[in-house]
């Protein structure tokens, strides 16, 4: 964990709500208004203890940063996203499935099904594995384009990842990743997609020397304008942290070096990805990156798995108590320049503390979602 940074925790080769791993199974992890979840009726405390399950791997949250801004920008009116008729994809091999499959008389087994099961999530490629990587891309857009939805796809494999933390890993250098990207790309198909281009790799990009940057955002970039090139219909959204972390103009000032401002690699940002903060403050924080980024077009995106309770107020990032699941994912915000909110985090994957980085927690999963 790097101190006082965003961090995604990702345990083995597996990273996030629904993650692909390299034995070819596909696994979920999957405002102007406040407070930004759906209205749920409270549930009791679960009634018994119930076997635990140690199944999944993925992101965890990051620990918060002054320099949020305090409103949102000028709204600046812009093409409403055609796939929004279409719907979000749920990926059907899903690790919590697995956990409601396993578990069919635990009591919370109903509303873990119902809350977080049964709502479409991301797919994570965290590991690099060049020779497979393309029919498992393929296997996801497939699937979403056969039910006329979009699937979204988060690549997670940057060389330096997480800065030598709980996430460390991905390629062996930028050639071996840019190949990776290549053969990524060669799995997006025709239709529909989101992709969420590396969380963290923006962002956190602070601790490499200045060369080192330079060459990750060139090499970002790329990735950008290759994914477009292989499905114009793909939309591919940058790091841009979060509302807590850096101020506006230093992160579309990052964003700028790694191509979020041209269309030829980019449609927006994204934001707030295994983090708490509220629905509100993240769509402020977007248009005023959105506003300094400039480019023609672009939108943003905000994972609102756990945020409805927004953050807690210690910053506290392990599992923290207190959080409920935010709004459902839906290519239909009613916001401007907001493209969608996703479920880029698995509710209920622990951050360390709920049990192993990266399992399910049902325990944990209920908080959120009763």
């Amino acid at each position: 964990m790097v101190a006082a940074a965003s961090v995604v925790v990702a345990a083995g080769t597996v990273s996030g709500v629904i993650s692909a791993t390299g034995d070819g199974q596909d696994a979920p992890e999957a405002r102007p208004v406040p407070s930004a979840s759906p209205s749920l009726v409270p549930l009791p405390a679960v009634p018994s203890a119930s076997p635990s399950a140690t199944v999944s791997a993925s992101p965890s949250v990051r620990p918060e940063r002054a320099g949020a801004p305090a409103s949102a920008s000028p709204r600046v009116k812009r093409k409403t996203v055609e796939a929004a008729a279409t719907g979000l994809y749920r990926h059907p091999a899903s690790r919590v499935l697995d956990w409601v499959r396993a578990h069919p008389g635990d009591p919370r087994r109903p509303v873990i099904e119902s809350r977080i099961a049964n709502r479409p999530a991301a797919v994570w490629f965290a590991d690099w594995s060049p020779d497979t990587v393309t029919a498992r891309v393929r296997a996801v857009t497939s699937g979403g384009a056969a039910q006329g939805r979009v699937p979204v796809v988060v690549p997670y494999a940057i060389p330096g990842r997480d800065c030598g933390g709980h996430s460390e890993g991905g390629a062996p250098d930028l050639d071996a990743y840019d190949d990776w990207i290549g053969r990524f790309a060669a799995g997006l198909g025709s239709g529909e997609v989101v992709v969420i281009l590396e969380p963290d790799s923006v962002a956190q990009a602070d601790c490499l020397s200045a060369g080192q940057r330079a060459e990750r955002f060139a090499s970002l970039a790329r990735a950008g304008r290759l994914f477009k090139a292989a499905n114009p219909r793909a939309r591919v959204y940058y790091d841009a942290g979060h509302s807590g972390w850096h101020t506006p103009a230093k992160q579309a000032d990052l964003l700028r070096q790694a191509g979020a401002a041209s269309p030829t690699s980019s449609d927006g940002v994204f934001s707030n990805v295994s983090n708490f903060h509220g629905t509100a403050d993240e769509i402020a924080y977007d248009r005023a990156v959105l506003d300094a980024l400039g480019g023609t077009g672009l939108g943003a995106v905000i994972d609102t798995s756990r945020n409805g309770n927004g953050a807690p107020a210690d910053g506290a990032w392990c599992d923290p108590a207190g959080r409920r699941l935010g709004r459902a994912p839906t290519l239909s915000t009613g916001e401007s320049r907001i493209d969608a909110y996703l479920w880029v985090k698995l509710p209920g994957e622990s951050d360390g503390c709920e049990g192993a980085p990266g399992t399910f927690s049902p325990s944990y999963a209920y908080d959120l979602a009763r």
